[in-house]
């Protein structure tokens, strides 16, 4: 699963990891702020959050014509910059008024120009890793490490900014619509760590800068150009992939708007035993540690060392009696539940399908 990948994917992907956490932390509480501190009616906060959503994914393609003329690290490093920013402006409380529409209406316009430069960007990065034949076999697993991290950013975004919002409610005496700026605030704190890494792991993806630059500087080898046939052959086959991936992000994103409201009006907010524990993403984690047991254990050879069905073992049997503990302890108490927690199951699916394929290929290459 980890072998054989470059180093830099690891730095690259936990840079992303820090800036979805912050994203996923915002984006989890954002339909209900704008009810809650504006006043904003349905029709209101879901024009908001679709232009909002619309910005985020078409402005990737101005990031990609700069990334073009000034290379991807300096796009990389504008783009979390501008970010911040837009978070910033988010965490500070202004009330309701004219003044905090506008603040608000230019912090998202920050963050998606932001994550237009960033996001994009750093994924060819990390595809760029991979032209190193030495690497070139791993690039799926590759990538599928790297979503299973933006995933995980994901899956504890909810749980930290209802912890904060509490906490400022609670323990600071905050309303509970300025308590909002709080879960922005975390996501200011996000992607400060997310810059750190990225700049702190630079040696780790040298080759990918050194080979940037040289594009830039007109000494990249000349590319072969394709012919008609080619170009239309990769034309069609890019909008296939188009009419599938709209309507699935199309459908993914309701998660941060109708789900999220259908959670807080028409859901049961309270919870007891095993359905109480889904909601502790810390139970989550213990389940996605052993579904990977489960299939590193179903998938291993006679030929698998001992070691590695030691490995897995353990993934199942630990988990579990920490689970069962907890269930022991605590299955009779009352989970309160807020409608933001329902976001973390996605992301804690995609992590454990992940992880299990991931299981699955590497029992497959040892076998070949």
């Amino acid at each position: 699963m980890f072998e054989n990948q470059p180093k830099g994917l690891w730095t690259l992907a936990l840079a992303n990891t820090g800036e979805r956490f912050g994203y996923y932390t915002m984006l989890a509480v954002f339909a209900l702020f704008l009810g809650e501190n504006f006043g904003f009616d349905a029709g209101m906060a879901s024009e908001i959050y679709t232009w909002f959503l619309t910005a985020v994914y078409f402005l990737p393609l101005i990031g990609g014509m700069a990334a073009d003329k000034w290379g991807y690290n300096k796009m990389v490093i504008i783009g979390i910059f501008i970010m911040f920013l837009g978070y910033l402006f988010l965490s500070i409380p202004l009330g309701g008024g004219t003044v905090a529409v506008a603040a608000m209406g230019i912090a998202l316009l920050f963050v998606s120009l932001g994550t237009g430069f960033f996001k994009g960007n750093l994924q060819v990065m990390i595809g760029d890793l991979y032209n190193d034949p030495k690497y070139a076999s791993q690039r799926d697993s590759g990538f599928s490490l790297f979503y299973m991290a933006i995933n995980i950013g994901a899956l504890f975004a909810p749980t930290a900014a209802t912890m904060i919002m509490a906490w400022a409610q609670n323990s600071l005496g905050y309303s509970k619509a300025d308590s909002y700026h709080f879960a922005f605030a975390v996501a200011c704190v996000s992607v400060i760590v997310s810059i750190l890494i990225y700049v702190l792991g630079k040696s780790t993806y040298k080759q990918v800068l050194v080979s940037d630059k040289a594009s830039k500087e007109g000494n990249a080898e000349n590319v072969e150009e394709m012919s008609p046939a080619e170009t239309k052959e990769r034309i069609v086959c890019l909008c296939l992939v188009f009419a599938v991936v709209i309507f699935f992000w199309m459908a993914f994103h309701q998660n941060g708007l109708t789900l999220t409201w259908f959670a807080d009006e028409f859901t049961s907010r309270e919870a007891t035993g095993v359905t109480g524990m889904e909601f502790n993403v810390i139970n989550l984690v213990w389940c996605i540690l052993m579904v990977y047991g489960i299939v590193g254990l179903l998938t291993s050879s006679k030929e698998s060392s001992a070691k590695s069905k030691l490995i897995n073992g353990a993934l199942i049997i630990v988990p579990a009696a920490i689970l069962v503990y907890t269930y022991v302890q605590h299955g009779g108490d009352v989970v309160s539940i807020d409608a933001p927690i329902f976001q973390q199951f996605n992301p804690c699916f995609v992590v454990a399908l992940s992880s299990a394929g991931l299981a699955r290929r590497a029992r497959s290459r040892r076998l070949r």
